[in-house]
């Protein structure tokens, strides 16, 4: 339902509630002095509560869920997709920089393991020498 035709079935509400309004205050003069009464006293009470209803539609509210609280947007449903989007975007951020960061720590272990490679591929002995068990005796005792 878009705003226009939201505003238009409000003021169509709003019309029926006059004419209704109008009927019912003429038929009330044939009632007694304690009945109008209280039924003016109810009609003040209604249009209290209708005004409060309306000043908190789009207030910011507090649902609470257990242990936790989120903070709502009212009952409005005015900006729908808006608030739909705007709770997303946070969650989409999140995803991207989680894959950006997936992404930058492949490229230091390529970038590490590649360095390894060039070490052993450009050192004086060949990399057969590294898995000889002989080797490892070699490099103890020449440490000592």
């Amino acid at each position: 339902m878009s705003t226009t035709d939201h505003l238009h079935a409000q003021e169509k509400a709003d019309q029926f509630g006059q004419a209704v309004a109008a009927r019912l205050s003429d038929a009330t003069a044939e009632l007694p002095y304690e009945v109008r009464e209280r039924l003016r006293a109810a009609r003040v009470r209604a249009l209290e509560r209708r005004k409060l209803a309306i000043q908190h539609k789009n207030a910011p509210l507090v649902v609470h869920n257990g242990g936790t609280a989120a903070l709502g947007l009212g009952d409005g449903d005015e900006f729908g997709w808006g608030r739909r989007i705007a709770s997303a975007l946070p969650l989409l951020v999140l995803a991207a920089g989680l894959v950006l960061l997936h992404v930058a720590q492949n490229e230091y272990r390529a970038s590490e393991v590649a360095e390894v490679d060039q070490a052993l591929l450009t050192d004086d002995l060949p990399p057969a020498a590294y898995a000889d068990p002989g080797f490892v005796q070699f490099l103890k005792s020449g440490r000592d």
